[in-house]
């Protein structure tokens, strides 16, 4: 086999790869246990939604994806690569995983496009020009292009967070995490960021989002996840998951949120 050969085959396998593969994961703050022995694997281009009550260990569970959290035991794999407290590997990690928050983390004293340009040219490397160009394509696809000048204080809340989606974007992560994104929103202000949300899963972006728009997890979803007290304890595809939840904690949860 020569060398384009064997490139490619290596290509071939790193693509049929999962996303990410997390086996046996525990995760403490001090004496409590947030995360107990989670296993899960998302396939490429996989939508999954995290479902659960507060204290559930659903944002700690993604937080841990780009080793913003550290974890104790077990194993975290990203595009083939395993997190540990290896920098280079934790860099090369975060350099394909992109994440939103729950509260937009846009730094006040930057204009949106100074926000979106930051990383590409401090991390990547990119020359100004083309860092601004990429941010306005992806201002762009998020329909806040025309905000490039302003301020994060100027624009509504559900304008910041798309932002930070394209913010996120500018790195090209072929990984995106989304921690209840909406939920610091005012009602209004949801739909133009869940819709920002859907185009980016009609484009087959690996999706892993934390939430509690259960509309959402039905329009999108590949994979619903129900977690609670550390553990995945049920996960199904959307119609079944809602329809026919099999656990008794999965279905008291979706009684007091389906019917608020």
């Amino acid at each position: 086999m020569d060398d384009s050969t064997r490139g490619a085959c290596a290509n071939a396998t790193a693509s049929a790869a999962p996303a990410i593969v997390i086996e046996g994961l525990c995760k403490w703050f001090g004496e409590f246990q947030v995360l107990r022995s989670v296993d899960l694997r998302v396939e490429r281009g996989e939508r999954i939604v995290i479902c659960g009550p507060s204290g559930s260990g659903k944002s700690t569970l993604i937080r841990c994806i780009n080793r913003l959290e550290p974890h104790q035991q077990g194993r975290i794999v990203v595009n083939g690569i395993e997190l540990t407290d290896n920098l280079k590997n934790i860099d090369r990690v975060r350099s394909s995983v992109g994440m939103v928050f729950q509260h937009f983390n846009l730094f006040p004293h930057l204009t949106v496009l100074q926000n979106c340009t930051l990383a590409p040219v401090w991390v990547l490397k990119k020359p100004m020009a083309e860092a601004q160009a990429s941010a306005m394509r992806y201002l762009e696809r998020v329909r806040i292009a025309e905000l490039a000048g302003k301020y994060p204080g100027q624009i509504s809340g559900g304008q910041q967070q798309r932002v930070a989606i394209a913010r996120a974007l500018c790195m090209n992560p072929s990984i995106m995490l989304f921690d209840e994104p909406t939920s610091a929103l005012d009602p209004e202000m949801v739909k133009e960021v869940l819709d920002t949300m859907i185009m980016l899963a009609g484009e087959g972006m690996t999706m892993l989002c934390v939430t509690h728009e259960m509309g959402f997890a039905r329009a999108v979803a590949d994979r619903v996840i129900f977690m609670d007290h550390g553990e995945i304890v049920e996960q199904d595809e959307p119609e079944r998951f809602f329809e026919a939840p099999k656990n008794e904690r999965t279905k008291q949860f979706l009684s007091r949120i389906l019917h608020r």
